[in-house]
């Protein structure tokens, strides 16, 4: 029996394929796709075939770094947002990495300049690696400090 890691309520997240490390995260149950805030976001087509590019984060995030990335392995999926609207969402397939241990999950390129977190993690990357204990916070980000030191 595979042994599950407790996350609590929040964390941070690297995002190794983007370049991104320690942003903070809100774990939600009641979302099925995990969502990283992005802005800029264009479908465009080469001789290689369709791709979209986006920003992520935005200027005033401490890590935002004005880069456009790139992404060829992405859907465009029907989402239903926070408020129970539905809307369309491309969705990509990134590396991110908790507690150490790398995986590769499903996150919607979402607008979330008004969240308090811009990411989001969803019932699909938690299901079968995560229990949730909501009295707790940031543990996958207290044990890489820990491992700093």
């Amino acid at each position: 029996m595979k042994t599950k890691k407790i996350i609590g309520t929040t964390d941070r997240i690297d995002f190794s394929d983007f370049g991104f490390e320690n942003v903070k995260c809100k774990i939600d149950t009641g979302a099925m796709t995990s969502s990283i805030h992005c802005h800029e976001v264009r479908r465009q087509r080469d001789d290689q075939g369709e791709y979209i590019t986006f920003k992520v984060l935005d200027p005033s995030h401490p890590q935002f770094r004005n880069r456009s990335v790139k992404v060829r392995d992405f859907v465009e999926r029907k989402i239903r947002n926070s408020f129970g609207h539905s809307e369309y969402r491309y969705v990509v397939r990134t590396r991110v990495t908790l507690f150490g241990k790398t995986f590769i999950s499903e996150f919607s390129l979402a607008d979330r300049e008004k969240m308090k977190y811009p990411v989001l993690l969803g019932k699909r990357l938690l299901t079968g690696r995560f229990l949730v204990d909501v009295a707790q916070r940031n543990l996958s980000y207290k044990h890489k400090k820990q491992l700093e030191l």
